[in-house]
C-alpha cells in the first residue's frame, strides 16, 4: 500500500470520526465527574494532592521548552533534521506546562468553568503532538503547515463543549474525538509509516503510560480506599508527567535516519 492510499485511509477515518460527533446523541459533562476521593486539605489548600501532583508538568514542560529553546549546531541537527519539526515540540511542551497551572486552578474548587482551562492546554498539546508524529512519519511539509490547523481544532472543541455546557446541552462528543482518537491516530501513523528517527518506538511507550494514566483517572476512589494514601486521579497526574518525559527522553536520544530523509524530504529553515 503506498504513501498516498495510506493517508487516505486515515483522512476518510478522520472525516468519519467528525461525522459521528456530529450525528451521535451528545455526551453531556457528568456532575460526579469534579467528586474526586481525596478532599483532604493542607497548608489551607484544598484537594492538596491533586493540586500539588500538577507540579511535575511544570517541572516536565519548562524541561521540554529548555531542551528545545538550548538546541544549538550538531545537538539542533541530530534532534531534528529539519529545525521546523521543533514548533509542534515547543507547543506540545508549552502546553504542558500551562496544564499545571490550568489543573491547580481546576482543583482548587473544581467545576465546569474551571475545568475548560485544564482542558484548554491538554487539547492543544495532543493535537501538537499529532502534527509532531506527522512531521517525523510523513513528511514535514504535511505536519508544520497543520500545526495550527489541529491547534485550532483541539481548543475549539473544548470551547464548544463549555459553550454547549453554558446553553445547557453539554456535548462532549468534539473533545472526546480530539483526545482519543487523535492518540489513535498517533498509533496508525506509527503503524502504517516509519519513523525519520531512531527511536521511533518510544512513542508508544508514552502512549501506555498515558494510557495507564486514564486507568488510573478512572479508579480514583478505588485505589484511594486501598489505603487512603493516594488517590487515582493523583496517580494519573503523575504517570501522565512520566509520558511526557518519555517523549522528552527520546528526543534528546534520538537521530535521524538517512536512509529516511531521502525518502519523505526535508527542508531546514
Amino acid at each position: 500500500m503506498n504513501t498516498r492510499r495510506r493517508l487516505w485511509i486515515l483522512g476518510i477515518l478522520s472525516a468519519s470520526m467528525l461525522l459521528a460527533a456530529v450525528i451521535a446523541p451528545a455526551i453531556p459533562q457528568p456532575a460526579e465527574y469534579h467528586q474526586f476521593a481525596d478532599r483532604r486539605i493542607y497548608f489551607d489548600i484544598p484537594n492538596f494532592f491533586n493540586v500539588a501532583s500538577n507540579a511535575v508538568f511544570l517541572l516536565v514542560g519548562v524541561a521540554g521548552l529548555v531542551f528545545l529553546l538550548c538546541l544549538r549546531g550538531s545537538m539542533a541537527s541530530e534532534a531534528f533534521a529539519d529545525l521546523s519539526e521543533r514548533w509542534s515540540y515547543l507547543v506540545f511542551f508549552l502546553s504542558v506546562a500551562m496544564t499545571c497551572i490550568g489543573s491547580i486552578y481546576y482543583h482548587l474548587a473544581p467545576d465546569n468553568d474551571r475545568l475548560v482551562w485544564d482542558r484548554l492546554p491538554i487539547a492543544m498539546g495532543i493535537m501538537a503532538l499529532l502534527a509532531a508524529t506527522l512531521n517525523e512519519r510523513v513528511s514535514p511539509r504535511m505536519g508544520v503547515p497543520l500545526l495550527p490547523v489541529l491547534i485550532a481544532i483541539g481548543a475549539g472543541s473544548v470551547m464548544h463543549w463549555h459553550w454547549s455546557e453554558q446553553r445547557g446541552a453539554g456535548n462532549l462528543n468534539f473533545y472526546i474525538v480530539v483526545q482519543f482518537y487523535s492518540l489513535l491516530v498517533i498509533i496508525l501513523l506509527g503503524i502504517f509509516f516509519p519513523s525519520r528517527y531512531t527511536r521511533g518506538a518510544d512513542i508508544y511507550m508514552a502512549l501506555a503510560l498515558y494510557g495507564c494514566a486514564k486507568l488510573a483517572e478512572a479508579g480514583d476512589r478505588e485505589i484511594y480506599d486501598l489505603g487512603q494514601v493516594v488517590s487515582g486521579h493523583t496517580i494519573k497526574h503523575l504517570l501522565a508527567a512520566l509520558a511526557i518525559y518519555w517523549i522528552l527522553r527520546m528526543l534528546t536520544k534520538r537521530r535521524p535516519l538517512p536512509e529516511r530523509m531521502g525518502r519523505f524530504g526535508s527542508h531546514t529553515v
